[in-house]
Formats: structure tokens, C-alpha cells, sequence
């Protein structure tokens, strides 16, 4: 706790102080998730379609309080792909995985408390 002085004034010569104890982490999550404070936007899972039969799934919109290359990481060894995070003019850094992945990448976010099903946005066929 730190303390803060929400007011100084004087009181018939008196020097009078209100002070207010503060937490500063106390609305760093919410709740016991693990989900940052004012995380109500969404994550999108895109799928795209290469040549032929190949396919690459794309990720977009994770907090930039995660290390996206320790995610890839943790996605290339799960799901048995590979990976990258590239750099998209529009929407900041995106994962992007070989394959059709959305329902891997889906149950992964919600087992880790990255993310709640509301937040998923499965985008593709």
C-alpha cells in the first residue's frame, strides 16, 4: 500500500491532512484470470488459403503484454506446425501458423486464461 495526500488545508492555524491508503495492483487483473485489465477487445483467428491444399492460420489482437514468440513457440510445439510473428502495417505483430489451427489455437487461449470464449473471433470457411 503507498500512501497518498488526497488534501492539504488549514483548520484554525492547524495543519490538517487527508490521506488515503491506496493498492496500486489492486485492479491490475480481473478477477483470478489471468487476463490484463481492459481486455474486452477481441482476438481474431483467420484462416487463409495458400496453393492447393495448404493453408495458414493468422492471430491477431493478443494484449502486447504477452511475448508473442514465446506463444508461437508454445503453439509450434503443441500443435506440431511452424510459426512466425510477422509485423502487418495494419494490425501490429500477427501470429501466423502453417495449417488450419483455429480450434487449437482457440482451446489453447482458454486453457492457459488467455483468453475467454467470448473474446474468440474464429474467422474462414
Amino acid at each position: 500500500r503507498f500512501l497518498v495526500f488526497l488534501d492539504v488545508y488549514f483548520l484554525n492555524d492547524v495543519l490538517s491532512c487527508v490521506i488515503l491508503f491506496l493498492d496500486p495492483f489492486a485492479d491490475a487483473t480481473k478477477g483470478n484470470d489471468r487476463l490484463p485489465s481492459g481486455t474486452d477487445d477481441y482476438i481474431h483467428i483467420r484462416i487463409q488459403q495458400r496453393n492447393g491444399r495448404k493453408t495458414l492460420t493468422t492471430v491477431q489482437g493478443i494484449a502486447i503484454d504477452y511475448d508473442k514468440k514465446k506463444l508461437v513457440k508454445a503453439f509450434k510445439k503443441k500443435f506440431a506446425c511452424n510459426g512466425t510473428v510477422i509485423e502487418h502495417p495494419e494490425y501490429g505483430e500477427v501470429i501466423q501458423l502453417q495449417g488450419d489451427q483455429r480450434k487449437n489455437i482457440c482451446t489453447f487461449l482458454i486453457e492457459i486464461g488467455l483468453a475467454k470464449e467470448e473474446q474468440l473471433k474464429v474467422h474462414g470457411f
